[in-house]
């Protein structure tokens, strides 16, 4: 039986989004009705398609058999990304075998916001996202393929190929991961490091070495930020194949996964008789199943951006209201830093998505009907991948038990009765917390304000000795229209240390802290931000404000406080260097936080 409160919350978001999913689906439907696209182009057209291709040009020439377009986030820059170096010609050949082809139609910019945190870099980052999709958009312009294979792992990279493949959802689609790297350091020994550096405890050496320690290899990074959310989510929304997420680089089952992604993109174009484009898979229950996998890992607050931009590419309107309400009813099952100490490696070997999609779905907390490249029902999803003796890749059924309940849990004695994302509402306007790792005594703040512009002025205050006291820090000009909405990651350590000494400390910040939120209440993705005049811009240091996480308020207790005027910010440092002049019309353009922050839908 499933969930009465995750019925209700579907069926909102059915008749929210009836108009716009009803339009996005009939525009799909006039794309499919041709049949495969490179029948109605000239001889011409695709000789230029074909010129390079050597030994696939014949099969090219003749149209009898599907054509794989393959959009590859790969750079060698990110370890994440490393791996997909080769998976091309891997994907080349599963297709020759099959008697189909492959192409790179393109590739799509891949940053990391580990690289670029506290740099100007960083306000470009949430704008790559739709960087991503419209270059993902062009690469399948050329309109030759049969379906589309998405190489892509990291923070806005995933959600920006997931906008492209809703564009082209005529077309089937399936995300192919390269997993995370081996775990290196344990996490609470990274933490310590951490903390101990931001105290003045250690030294820069000790630092770079615990580091380096941390992030050591190709893969994703081990820790539960956004990179493995996404991960998470491309499995619980049916767009992986089932237990692919999380099997590390540079390892026979790696590579017989991506093979078999290959072949599995060949037998569910149109040519073949299973179709399943890409619209029929991503529903509004595939989104509702992906938020309460969400939910029910403690996962990276960044998708509560992501999502409702993925969503409104294919016509689903997605509201805050409905992470909150669905988090409400999702325990949480898993211990993953930094909600806990375990890496997602450990909580693969625990039983993982598999065992934990297995719960949900005995618990009524996912739906079970949806469609996915595997096939029909979620249920598909409680498999894990195997090789046998001879090397070939079969799917068998996935623990029934938990093989850490330190890490992981069934749903009936989760760690926590809900998913810990809690809506904040009040007279600074809409906001989320993330209070998974928050403990009990620190979900309600009421204290002083300290009002700060960038991070950058909390570390310095912190530095002279001057953040005495309980405190609201709030760092405001932060949001997608004043300079890209960066993550304030910076925060974390410093506040950590207050925290730990005694002071009743809180973050209210309209930029974003991903998944690196923690153990301090953070009040984030307030909106409207300041750059926009939003409450948030009213606030003077001394105002008394109040975070209850409990009662999901978020206040300033002062008289008069609706009729001030709005504070205003020097934001023309932010404007330009390192590109962010040609990010002008973004920042003009750019939606709120609470509709996912997105120029382009």
């Amino acid at each position: 039986m499933l969930n009465p409160k995750l019925l209700d919350v579907t069926q909102r978001i059915i008749r929210r989004s009836r108009k716009t999913r009803t339009a996005y689906l009939q525009r799909m439907a006039a794309l499919a009705e041709d049949g495969p696209r490179r029948a109605h182009l000239s001889c011409a057209n695709q000789a230029h398609a074909y010129a390079a291709m050597a030994e696939d040009k014949p099969a090219l020439a003749r149209g009898r058999a599907p054509n794989l377009g393959i959009v590859t986030a790969y750079n060698d820059m990110l370890s994440a990304h490393k791996p997909y170096e080769h998976y091309p010609e891997l994907i080349r050949r599963a297709a020759r075998q099959a008697g189909a082809t492959a192409q790179v139609a393109g590739g799509v910019p891949a940053m990391c916001d580990g690289i670029t945190q506290g740099g100007p870099g960083m306000e470009l980052s949430l704008f790559s996202r739709d960087v991503i999709a419209l270059s993902a958009a062009v690469a399948l312009s050329h309109n030759t393929f049969d379906a589309a294979l998405y190489l892509g792992v990291c923070d806005k990279i995933v959600p920006g190929l997931a906008m492209a493949a809703a564009a082209f959802g005529h077309l089937p689609a399936v995300f192919v991961p390269a997993g995370p790297m081996t775990t290196g350091i344990g996490n609470d020994e990274k933490a310590r490091v951490r903390q101990a550096f931001a105290a003045g405890k250690c030294t820069r050496e000790q630092l770079m070495a615990a580091e380096m320690a941390a992030y050591h290899g190709p893969g994703t990074c081990t820790f539960y930020g956004t990179a493995n959310s996404n991960q998470m989510l491309m499995e619980f929304m049916g767009l992986h194949l089932p237990g692919a997420a999380f099997v590390n680089p540079g390892t026979p089952l790696r590579e017989a996964l991506t093979v078999a992604a290959a072949a599995r993109a060949l037998e569910i174009t149109a040519l073949g008789e299973d179709f399943r484009p890409l619209s029929r898979i991503l529903d509004e229950k595939a989104f509702v199943n992906g938020i309460v996998g969400l939910m029910a890992t403690g996962g990276s607050t960044n998708l509560l951006l992501h999502l409702p931009a993925m969503a409104r590419a294919a016509g689903i309107i997605l509201d805050l209201e409905d992470f909150a309400e669905i988090s409400a009813i999702t325990p949480l099952m898993a211990r993953i830093y930094p909600n806990g100490l375990a890496d997602v490696n450990q909580f693969h070997a625990a039983g993982g998505l598999g065992y934990l999609i297995g719960e949900l779905l005995e618990a009524g907390l996912l739906h079970h009907d949806t469609a996915t490249v595997a096939g029909d029902g979620l249920a598909h999803y409680t498999r894990e991948p195997r090789l046998d003796g001879d090397g070939a890749l079969h799917w068998v059924e996935g623990p029934r038990e938990s093989l850490d309940e330190r890490i992981l849990r069934p749903a009936a004695r989760p760690f926590q009765g809900s998913g810990g994302l809690v809506q904040l509402n009040g007279n600074l306007g809409r906001a989320a917390i993330k209070i998974s790792a928050v403990a009990e005594e620190h979900r309600v703040v009421e204290a002083p304000a300290r009002v700060f512009h960038n991070q950058e002025a909390v570390k310095a205050a912190f530095r002279a000795g001057e953040l005495t006291g309980d405190m609201v820090v709030v760092v405001r000009f932060q949001g997608p229209r004043a300079c890209g909405m960066p993550e304030l990651h910076a925060l974390t350590p410093v506040l950590s240390v207050l925290q730990g000494r005694g002071q009743k400390v809180a973050l209210v910040t309209d930029g974003r802290m991903s998944g690196a939120s923690g153990k301090v209440p953070a009040a984030i993705h307030v909106s409207p931000e300041a750059a926009c005049g939003g409450p948030i811009a009213k606030i003077r240091d001394g105002d008394r404000l109040r975070l209850d996480a409990a009662r999901g308020t978020l206040e300033v207790l002062e008289e008069g406080f609706a009729e001030r005027p709005a504070d205003r910010a020097d934001l023309a440092p932010h404007h330009a260097g390192l590109g962010r002049e040609l990010f002008a019309s973004f920042r003009a353009n750019v939606g709120p936080a609470t509709e996912g922050a997105s120029v382009i839908v």
